[in-house]
């Protein structure tokens, strides 16, 4: 009968010594210069980082309102050449600015992205994926363009 009682007491054991070590599962952090800014931007200013004590999705949201301006004033008739459509999520809240990481460009590069029938100028950052793989979207541009945080959108990709 005791030996009975053991085995789940083995089992269990077993299941610690299976535990994935936290580096693999700890995000690489974001690389950055030595201002503390994204290493890969084309904006010669660019927003602050989010302080660390930042909750909120305004907290985390420091793009300015001239960069949000410049960001919708999307000319209508310039000539753009679709790269093709994406699903993205959101990306890290904590990178400011208003781009995009996708597999859809290779080089760091000004572009429009389109949803739902929005559009913004966004930076089009190359995600180093596959093809197909996925996009991520910064904070600010998912809410210039009124996509729910929690959504994996569909968004058509263009270049300028």
């Amino acid at each position: 009968m005791r030996i009975l009682l053991l085995i789940p007491a083995f089992a269990l054991a077993a299941c610690e010594s299976m535990t994935v070590p936290t580096s693999a599962t700890t995000p690489a952090p974001v690389p950055t210069t030595a201002a503390g800014t994204p290493a890969a931007t084309l904006d010669l200013t660019p927003p602050p980082r989010p302080s660390a004590a930042a909750r909120t999705v305004e907290q985390f949201d420091t793009t300015s309102a001239a960069d949000k301006a410049e960001a919708l004033a999307v000319t209508v008739g310039t000539p753009v050449a679709a790269l093709g459509t994406t699903l993205a999520t959101l990306g890290p809240p904590a990178e400011p600015g208003i781009w995009l990481k996708t597999p859809l460009v290779k080089a760091l590069m000004m572009g429009r992205v389109s949803y739902d029938g929005k559009d913004a100028n966004v930076e089009l950052r190359p995600s180093g994926g596959a093809t197909g793989s996925g996009s991520q979207i910064s904070l600010a541009a998912m809410r210039l363009l009124d996509i729910p945080l929690t959504d994996i959108a569909e968004v058509t990709v263009y270049s300028q």
